[in-house]
């Protein structure tokens, strides 16, 4: 039954925060049908009495949808309904290009926040992070306002300006100044990077970035990891951070990727029956070589399940911070009339049976994003250099300046290799991938070596050697 449904993890959907309070679950009461019809009688008298009393001109229109998205917002924080509108946004952004900022959002208790700006978009260039709260749109208040309401706020032509006011962790408001643009993703990045103090030069890591899954991620990472393995590296880091979701299929394709075998998720409805299970075919791509998966707390659904698939596999190692913490199912039923229903289907499990609903996926290794600081001065005040009748170097081209700006003594733009610097958390998992290819070369050249040393040659030459000294021994007593 699941399995002929186009099941989608997350895009923009209302999504509860991370670490909200747990309310406890009352037993359900089901109403009779005779119950259930005198109440929708009654929901009809409220909006009699509500449209023909109101103090202004009612909408009708937009009495009903509000009435609907209560009705489905009372289920869960990630079923609504979708007016056509929203029913044709929705299906854009599924295929990888739509209009707006660039940016994923959530409703957490009435407030906007933020699960994470997309990779090269108006939101991402602006610094705008995962966590922060938006407060206001344009100088209008966003709370209370329904998540496709504030949606709809910060959509517009592309080119024209929105001004957002952002509250980030432990900072003061502040107001962004966004242009709108056609917002194309391109969900996977990859490229080879060199190996800091490394005694191969040649020794490279495959580094690939997945920003979102959708309809393409599947062929693009192939595409990737088959680049790579061109390259010969040692081994990859892929970096699902602040990656809010996307396909439930394509997750699947991405765990296959890297898997030669065994379950990469569960998917459970509502009835008991209603499980499928997905497992990886025969072939991994990567060729068993160390893999690292990078997470955040922006890290949410399809990104845990490919966190949780190949940790659970013994596949690879997750390192970051806790991950966000949705595991459920949504899926758009269409009503007809180009409106539809997106709703919540399923729960999902990792192989081992875990459900990271509200839990999210911890990570092997705990590694929080910080900040290097230079603890030593690049030229000590007391050196050779420093006694004043010292030998100059004469072959010396080193240039008395700052490296980080130009000669004008503005500050240069980071190189690529800059910015990986001061990713601490990418660093740490470049490291553990160098430290894992090592061990896993140290350990086929033990077992080289134990073959080589291997007793079955030499319990050959020591049986016949035994023989010898039995029939030695035989020929002796004859002696006798």
């Amino acid at each position: 039954m699941i399995k002929k449904l186009l099941l989608l993890v997350v895009l923009i959907t209302p999504v509860m925060a991370f670490g909200a309070e747990k309310v406890k679950k009352e037993p359900v009461v089901h109403l009779t049908d005779e119950q259930i019809y005198e109440e929708l009688k009654k929901l009809a008298l409220v909006f009699e009495v509500a449209r023909d009393n109101f103090v202004e001109e009612a909408d009708e229109k937009k009495m009903l949808e509000a009435a609907m998205n209560g009705m489905l917002g009372a289920l869960d924080p990630h079923s609504s309904y979708l007016s056509a509108d929203d029913f044709k946004e929705f299906s854009e952004k599924s295929h990888g290009e739509f209009g707006g900022l660039g940016i994923q959002i959530t409703s957490d208790r009435g407030a906007v926040r933020v699960i994470s700006p997309i990779d090269d978009t108006p939101a991402e260039k602006a610094g705008i992070k995962a966590g922060d709260y938006i407060t206001h749109i344009d100088g209008d208040q966003v709370f209370d306002l329904t998540l496709n309401q504030a949606v709809k706020k910060m959509k517009g032509r592309p080119g024209t300006k929105v001004k957002l006011t952002v509250i980030s962790d432990g900072a003061e408001p502040r107001d962004i100044t966004l242009k709108r643009a056609i917002i194309k993703v391109k969900s996977v990045k990859f490229e080879e990077k060199n190996i800091a103090n490394a005694d191969d030069d040649d020794q490279k890591i495959g580094y690939i970035r997945i920003s979102d899954f959708g309809a393409t991620t599947a062929k693009e990472l192939r595409d990737a990891i088959t680049a790579l393995e061109k390259k010969k590296v040692i081994g990859y880091v892929l970096d699902v951070r602040n990656n809010p979701g996307g396909y439930l299929t394509a997750a699947i394709d991405v765990s296959d990727a890297f898997l030669d075998g065994g379950e990469i998720v569960s998917t459970r409805g509502k009835e008991k029956s209603d499980i499928e299970r997905s497992y990886a075919r025969p072939g991994d791509m990567a060729g068993g070589k160390p893999v690292v998966v990078l997470i955040n707390h922006g890290s949410a659904s399809a990104s845990e399940i490919v966190a949780g698939a190949l940790q659970d596999n013994g596949r690879a190692l997750v390192m970051g911070s806790q991950s966000f913490g949705k595991g459920s199912v949504q899926q758009q039923k269409p009503l007809g009339d180009g409106t539809a229903i997106h709703i919540t289907i399923a729960r999902y499990y990792t192989p081992s049976g875990r459900s990271i609903q509200n839990e999210g996926i911890t990570p092997d290794v705990e590694v929080l994003q910080s900040k290097i600081e230079v603890l030593e001065k690049r030229q000590s005040m007391y050196s050779e250099a420093s006694f004043k009748n010292s030998l100059k170097n004469d072959v010396s081209k080193k240039k008395d300046k700052d490296d980080k700006k130009s000669d004008d003594g503005a500050e240069k733009e980071l190189t690529d290799e800059e910015k990986d610097a001061l990713d601490y958390q990418l660093q740490r998992a470049m490291d553990m991938v160098c430290a894992m290819s090592k061990l896993k070369s140290h350990a086929a050249a033990a077992a080289d070596v134990a073959a080589d040393n291997s007793p079955l040659g030499d319990a050959a030459d020591n049986q016949d050697a035994g023989t010898d000294k039995k029939n030695d021994s035989k020929k002796s007593d004859k002696k006798k």
